[in-house]
């Protein structure tokens, strides 16, 4: 018996079809400046930290108030975001893909009012709700991945490393006196869900011990051949193990010469969990951007090899990293990223100059063939 499809007539193929499933089209969250004027902006220009002012070629301007965010915000903190943007921006507003907010008005008179309501939101310990900045030659927000709140492979935190850090860069959100812009990004582990291999400075969670093995619930908790096949170095391999009880249990044994301590294995099964209090740590690495201005892109550079997990505050790596920025600031040429400074101060300067100790953990042999045969980046020029 052929299907018949009751309701669909397949000569009216959208007739009473429901077409509202899943997310709204962006362009019904237009602000009517940004709808009227769509690309026809003739420029923008930093009028102070944290406020940009747009021009259209009509002579309209949108003024754009940025403030610092947090990636995992409560119900409560986005009520009353929604209740600031509802008081002085028509209901509009919009988040960056660093983590920051930003309120839109059409308007230069409206700026002052909303700056004003923002920075008088404090929490009860007295720091700002709304801190504004993240503009031009500053450090803008940390972008970074999970970490122990959500993840299953973490090798550190990711929420409270980034408050630590961005309580010691403040200053340096507020304003724009750093040479050029600067990036941080954090990543708890390997898989690298964020953007450390090109981010200025990077903060990276690293495992340092293969991963434990519950040889007795393996076989009844994990498909063995995913686990096998989910391993990218092929570090492990089917085995039979016997149990102190005397019996003998199908499992499997890890090469951990081969192990890249990535966690892939675990993600496939639950009984070869990696975590691990005393091999977890942090990274510190630095020189990444992903602009062609200037120079190519560059990738980061391990600097620190390992920091302990020092919760909750991580005061070693917090002040190293302040370390690291206050040095460049100094000594850097004003548009100069942290990378080309670098570069061109040399990388054994830099060590010395931040205070970093260099081990045989940072000896660098990555080669990209893309510098030599891809010739794709703007900055390439045959000669």
């Amino acid at each position: 018996m052929a299907f018949i499809s009751s309701g669909y007539n397949p000569d009216k193929p959208m007739e009473d079809r429901i077409t509202d499933i899943g997310p709204r089209y962006y362009e019904e969250f237009y602000p009517p400046v940004i709808k009227k004027n769509k690309g026809k902006w003739l420029y923008h220009e930093i009028l102070e930290p944290g406020i940009v002012v747009h021009v259209a070629e009509s002579g309209d301007e949108l003024y754009a108030v940025r403030v610092g965010g947090c990636r995992l915000m409560s119900v409560s903190h986005i009520r009353e975001i929604m209740e600031i943007a509802d008081k002085h921006c028509d209901g509009y507003v919009r988040w960056t893909t660093r983590n920051n907010v930003e309120f839109m008005v059409d308007s230069k008179d409206k700026v002052e009012p909303l700056k004003k309501d923002l920075l008088g939101r404090k929490q009860p310990g007295g720091c700002y709700k709304f801190p504004i900045g993240g503009t031009g030659a500053s450090i803008s927000n940390i972008v970074h991945t999970q970490g122990w709140i959500h993840c299953h492979t973490p090798a550190t935190d990711a929420s409270g490393t980034v408050k630590a850090t961005m309580d010691v860069l403040f200053d340096e959100f507020t304003n724009m006196k750093l040479p050029a812009k600067l990036r941080v990004s954090m990543a708890c582990c390997l898989n690298m869900c964020g953007a450390v291999h090109c981010s200025d400075i990077a903060i990276l969670g690293y495992h340092r011990k293969p991963p434990l093995m519950d040889h007795e619930y393996l076989d009844k908790m994990c498909e063995i051949p995913l686990a096998i096949a989910a391993c990218p170095t092929a570090a492990i391999k089917p085995s039979k193990v016997d149990l102190p009880d005397g019996t003998t249990v199908k499992s499997v044994s890890v090469n951990e010469v081969r192990c890249m301590f990535c966690g892939n294995c675990y993600t496939m099964c639950p009984s070869m969990p990696l975590t691990d209090a005393e091999g977890d740590c942090v990274v510190l690495m630095a020189g990444g951007k992903i602009s062609n201005r200037i120079d190519a892109p560059k990738f980061s550079k391990v600097v620190v090899a390992a920091i302990d997990n020092e919760v909750p505050r991580w005061p070693t790596m917090t002040a190293t990293i302040k370390r690291m920025v206050e040095t460049y600031a100094a000594d850097a040429n004003k548009y100069e990223r942290l990378g080309q400074w670098a570069e061109r101060i040399g990388w054994e300067k830099f060590f010395e100059k931040c205070g970093l100790e260099f081990t045989h953990h940072l000896i660098d042999d990555f080669r990209d063939p893309a510098y030599f045969t891809w010739r794709q980046t703007t900055n390439f020029k045959f000669t």
